[in-house]
């Protein structure tokens, strides 16, 4: 059993499912994160577990106690809120102290664990500024501190980057992780960001109208996805509606018949195709296509392709300036191929949105 154990866990609000049954179990020293669209059921999971929303069904255990019916403050737990929640009238050092006192911590621990927290997140000697007089970036520190300081068997974090901008945000999610990582700390992290869930978690959770729709790595979800809302949401991806025509070929609904992985097709088919996965050459084999749109990204240019009624989409390192593919414009004609393995059939569930070139 893991130092965080899920079983069941529901919640409703009269007739809707906000969440429908997550089974996790998040082991010491891993992080997790919950993934997935506004809406999902994502937050209002982490809400279950940290005890501000009481879960509908099912039980929260941790360290092997089932604090189901626990108090936040009872749970063992520290979160990090997308707001940060300090309050402004207290100093940093205040902030952190705040939830030792609400344990009844000594003063001379107090202080010393406080101390302790500001030198894990680099903000030592800033323990008497208020937070108005903090960078965002260092504020998100103190917020990580006070989390911290109480020394939690499950550390929770709710969107705590989506406040930063760009650069900062990639900056804190690279301290987080390696704090984290130093610390042994068990996670469970929240987000709708698909690179900042890719480069932090160890597993992944992928969540959809309450539902938990797959659960593993970065590198099981991204090749493998169990259905066309993973694929879709996990990278870009092209999906193509449509029926299998024979084995191994599959008739798109915008009429192009397209090689695909061998194997019985699922009810409500979508073939499934990473747009890395197709290559682009102005003469030789391969399927014939038009382009409608080449978009210059640096490193990498965007092809976007009719293959007679079919769209796709085509994502290639940028080509070298004697490639004659650098030259290709809207109107051309080219050729697009793919090893057949690479599309694969995936089910799509009533509801899930697909479109034909992500």
């Amino acid at each position: 059993m893991g130092t965080l154990v899920l079983e069941g866990l529901a919640r409703r609000y009269g007739a809707t499912v906000a969440v429908e049954r997550v089974d996790l179990d998040v082991q010491d020293g891993e992080l997790v994160a919950l993934l997935g669209p506004s809406g999902c059921g994502k937050t209002t999971t982490l809400r279950m577990v940290a005890g501000f929303v009481p879960p509908s069904a099912g039980r929260v255990l941790i360290g092997g106690r089932d604090v189901t019916r626990a108090a936040p403050h009872g749970r063992d737990t520290g979160m990090v809120f997308q707001s940060y929640a300090l309050f402004p009238h207290m100093s940093v050092g205040q902030n952190v102290a705040f939830g030792l006192e609400m344990r009844k911590v000594g003063r001379a621990e107090r202080e010393r664990r406080v101390t302790e927290a500001l030198r894990l997140v680099r903000l030592e000697g800033l323990a008497d500024r208020l937070p108005r007089q903090l960078s965002g970036g260092q504020q998100q520190r103190v917020a990580l501190a006070r989390a911290l300081v109480v020394n939690p068997a499950v550390f929770l974090l709710d969107e705590p980057l989506s406040n930063l901008d760009a650069k900062l945000r990639a900056e804190v999610r690279f301290e987080i992780r390696a704090l984290q990582q130093r610390l042994g700390l068990t996670t469970l992290f929240v987000t709708h960001d698909q690179e900042e869930a890719l480069t932090m978690a160890d597993r992944l959770v992928v969540m959809d109208r309450g539902r938990v729709r797959q659960i593993g790595n970065a590198e099981a979800l991204y090749e493998r996805p169990a259905d066309a809302f993973v694929a879709g949401f996990i990278g870009r991806c092209n999906l193509l509606r449509g029926a299998l025509e024979s084995p191994g070929r599959f008739r798109a609904a915008g009429g192009a018949t397209l090689p695909c992985a061998p194997g019985a097709a699922p009810a409500d088919s979508v073939l499934a195709l990473r747009p890395e996965r197709v290559s682009v050459e102005t003469r030789g084999e391969g399927l014939p296509a038009r382009l409608l749109a080449v978009t210059y990204l640096g490193a990498q240019t965007e092809y976007h392709l009719d293959l007679g009624g079919t769209k796709l989409l085509a994502i290639r390192a940028t080509p070298a300036e004697d490639d004659p593919r650098r030259a290709l414009a809207p109107g051309d004609a080219v050729t697009v191929h793919w090893s057949p393995a690479e599309a694969r059939l995936l089910p799509a569930l009533p509801g899930d949105l697909v479109e034909e070139a992500a």
